[in-house]
């Protein structure tokens, strides 16, 4: 068949597109080797992750070059049979393949023994009940939230606190929270307390200095009036007033802490209620809570919390990683030891999973046979593999992209419930 420009063009754009498939198979295989060789000297976790990924990627690759290399010619030219199968018989391989994998693999029958096999939750308790797999699970907690908090936008975060300081500042009635707050004092008699010590200071600050209230008196005294009668009348102002504050300090039932707790139930009132003190306090508030002030506040919360959090989950003994080790053993004991919680637990997994492999089966078959159902002969073969050659490359990109995908996630969930 006779190319023309346009053919020449979707000829090379093919060549770069297989080239590029077959570049990232390659690269899963150096990776996967890469891996294996460290993974024998070396015992980080990750590196089985990317191991697991790297093969099944490989796999994905290879099972995808296959079927796309099989529809339009021989692999490697060699004449396997059933492979070339555009130009031998492409209406019956398409519905066939497609009804071969529906009707052998994807039926209810034969999904229904290995979901019923399923038992989740005892196989979660008894890995989650050894200690080496419940420290590795503390170690990777710890590790991935580590990993978030240096990976956080601080401005990012802080701009986002000052925004919902702002607004839950701008819905706090300054006034009423105040009240509430003098409210809850009063009614414990809290000031009762402060009452009493301050009355006790206030006398002894009299006591101490009797020399200054003399002083005091001699300085408002007349200059005829003798010094014997300043310093009587000096001694008995002190006395009385240090017996009058000794009185308050002593008896709980003084009249003047009665006028002062009747003062204090009218002042919280106003303070309720009148505007003008809701007037005050919102301007002290828009003082204090600027949006410079809040922006500084909103940075040392965070920076503080930021610290906090991350020396936490750095100390093996702190309170946060003794939390998360308490919640895992109440987890594996109560998958280990609650039977209702097991069955409901097993019961879902393996209901949803049954219904999402029948609820799309069809969906295989469809493109199985849509695929390979409407291809005509060589030349035909020939010419759709340059118009969606191309694009069945991405088949193989996206066979060893998904393919390592589905390991890594295979893997990741085997080493959690194992």
């Amino acid at each position: 068949m006779s190319l023309t420009i346009n053919d020449k063009a979707k000829a090379t754009q093919l060549r770069k597109h297989k080239t590029l498939a077959t570049g990232l198979f390659l690269l899963m295989v150096v990776v996967y080797i890469l891996m294996t060789y460290l993974s024998k000297s070396n015992p980080a976790h990750w590196i089985g992750y990317i191991k697991a990924f790297s093969e099944a990627a490989m796999v994905g690759a290879l099972a995808d070059w296959f079927a796309v290399t099989a529809l339009f010619h021989h692999p490697l030219g060699i004449p396997i049979p059933h492979t070339n199968l555009i130009e031998k018989s492409k209406k019956s391989i398409g519905d066939n393949l497609g009804n071969f994998v529906v009707s052998n693999f994807l039926t209810a029958q034969n999904i229904r023994p290995y979901i019923l096999k399923l038992s989740v939750s005892s196989f979660v308790a008894d890995w989650l009940g050894s200690e080496k797999n419940k420290k590795l699970v503390i170690e990777e907690v710890t590790k991935l939230l580590k990993d978030i908090l240096r990976k956080l936008d601080d401005e990012t975060i802080t701009k986002f606190i000052a925004s919902k300081g702002v607004a839950l500042i701008d819905e706090v009635k300054l006034n009423k929270v105040v009240a509430s707050a003098l409210q809850y004092f009063v009614s414990r008699n809290e000031h009762q307390s402060l009452i009493t010590n301050l009355a006790g200071k206030i006398k002894e600050y009299i006591s101490q200095n009797q020399m200054m209230v003399q002083d005091r008196v001699k300085e408002e005294s007349y200059f005829f009036v003798p010094k014997f009668i300043d310093n009587k009348l000096a001694s008995k102002i002190t006395n009385g007033l240090i017996k009058y504050f000794e009185e308050i300090e002593l008896d709980h039932n003084h009249k003047i802490r009665a006028e002062i707790s009747t003062q204090l139930a009218q002042f919280v009132e106003d303070m309720r209620t009148l505007p003008k003190w809701e007037q005050e306090l919102n301007k002290l508030k828009q003082g204090l809570l600027s949006e410079e002030n809040i922006a500084k506040y909103a940075t040392d919360i965070w920076q503080s919390l930021k610290t906090t959090l991350t020396d936490e989950l750095s100390n093996p003994e702190s309170g946060l990683v003794k939390y998360f080790t308490k919640t895992i053993d109440n987890m594996a004991l109560s998958l280990k030891e609650d039977v209702v919680l097991q069955e409901r637990i097993d019961k879902w997994i393996r209901l949803t999973l049954y219904k999402y492999i029948l609820r799309n089966k069809d969906n295989v078959g469809m493109l199985i046979s849509n695929t390979v159902g409407n291809w005509q002969g060589r030349e035909l073969s020939q010419k759709l593999e340059l118009e969606v050659g191309k694009d069945l490359q991405f088949i193989r990109i996206n066979g060893t992209l998904v393919g390592g995908l589905v390991g890594l996630l295979i893997y990741a969930i085997t080493h959690l419930l194992s």
